[in-house]
């Protein structure tokens, strides 16, 4: 048996009884009942995809490529696999998308220099937040302050990381929330509380924000497939993460959590 074939079998192991929830979200995507039912259908199965890129990147990798662009390739062979099912097929979900994440790893990585990439997955990654705070503070205003731009981008690259260390972003194998130790008991109840009240105000924020702040920090995809997800523009993508980002520091700052400093 070949590799790649030995992976799709094992990948297929995944594959269960199809749950209630399961079938009512394929019913709401179907009928189009529910705005975000894609969107709820691709974070069903996202693990699913993971497992299959994590399978890949045991037996196709040599160390040269990054398990997060492996997650990337999986994406994209998920968000075809979902756009091209058909549930009146009678064929159940998973081993008609094993194959499609799997031919999207491959030919992904066929594509790969041997140098694969310049940049590694984070820098990319945090690349893009950099942009979309850049790039919206440079179309502001020209009476907004050089200092006020700069503090409004401090600010939305700490929410980043911030995000990176709450249980909104499930780092493999990390433990969340009390990840990041401090050096006080008294600082570590601070910072416990501080996440707690972020973690609230995501929770209040419009679903398609909280959507490109999960499928970004949560699952790693980047701008262009959160765009492919929502099936809007990378631009927008970009504009909705800026605007999701400054939200939450305008929340935090009101209570107390953030404090410009001159």
């Amino acid at each position: 048996m070949s590799e790649s074939s030995k992976v799709e079998f094992d990948a297929s192991e995944d594959d269960g009884p199809v749950s209630d929830d399961e079938t009512a979200l394929w019913n709401a995507y179907k009928t189009g009942n529910i705005p975000n039912a894609r969107e709820r259908l691709f974070s069903f199965y996202a693990n699913f995809a993971r497992n299959i890129a994590r399978r890949h990147h045991r037996t196709q990798s040599w160390g040269d490529i990054e398990l997060a662009d492996v997650f990337q390739l999986a994406y994209a062979g998920l968000l075809e696999a979902l756009d091209r099912f058909d549930l009146d097929m009678g064929t159940p979900f998973r081993p008609f998308a094993v194959h499609r994440i799997s031919g999207s790893i491959r030919d992904g990585i066929a594509r790969m220099s041997e140098m694969r990439e310049q940049v590694s997955w984070q820098h990319r990654m945090r690349r893009e937040r950099l942009q979309s705070l850049v790039g919206n503070a440079d179309g502001q205003a020209g009476s907004m302050a050089a200092i006020e731009k700069l503090a409004e981008l401090a600010v939305g690259l700490a929410l980043g990381f911030m995000l990176e260390g709450t249980g909104l972003v499930a780092n493999e194998g990390a433990e969340q929330d009390g990840e990041i130790s401090a050096g006080t008991a008294y600082d570590s109840l601070v910072w416990k509380e501080t996440l707690t009240h972020l973690h609230r105000q995501i929770a209040s924020l419009p679903d398609r924000e909280q959507t490109i702040l999960r499928q970004h920090y949560l699952n790693g995809m980047n701008f262009d497939q959160i765009a492919a997800l929502l099936r809007i523009s990378k631009g927008r993508v970009s504009q909705l993460h800026h605007a999701a980002l400054m939200s939450l520091r305008r929340r935090m700052k009101e209570q107390g959590h953030f404090r410009m400093v001159r």
